[in-house]
């Protein structure tokens, strides 16, 4: 396999705090799936884990090189947990369609949090497809 995409971001947490604070619901809705949702809001500051979240998803549409277009949403893209906190990206609709076309056969992340930012990294592993390549 070889990487065939890479992206970063950097979400500063006050500024997802104040985010959220101002357009509620309407916002978690638009960006993070119910269960995102779930997972952030148990803990005590859950800006915190939704700028974590965001930040993979920045970082995904990076490495896909298409950012919010093309019918991608946001909750197209869910961020959950393994058993040890090693985030897994999860992808439907749209942008699993962009990754499955770029021949996306895995997707490693990381999260990481210091004071007021999050930080995540997203590499895409996979078969580098060639105009009239057959996917299999």
């Amino acid at each position: 396999m070889a990487i065939i995409g890479i992206g970063i971001d950097l979400v500063k947490i006050s500024r997802m705090e104040k985010i959220r604070a101002r357009w509620h619901q309407h916002f978690l809705d638009r960006v993070f799936t119910a269960r995102e949702q779930h997972y952030c809001l148990q803990y005590h500051l859950p800006h915190i884990h939704f700028s974590g979240r965001f930040a993979i998803k920045e970082a995904l549409l990076k490495a896909l090189g298409t950012g919010l277009r093309g019918g991608i949403r946001w909750i197209d893209i869910e961020v959950a947990n393994n058993q040890t906190g090693k985030p897994l990206v999860q992808l439907t609709a749209q942008a699993r369609k962009y990754a499955d076309d770029m021949g996306v056969k895995q997707i490693l992340s990381s999260i990481s949090h210091d004071h007021d930012y999050a930080i995540a990294q997203v590499i895409l592993e996979g078969q580098v497809l060639l105009p009239g390549d057959e996917q299999g």
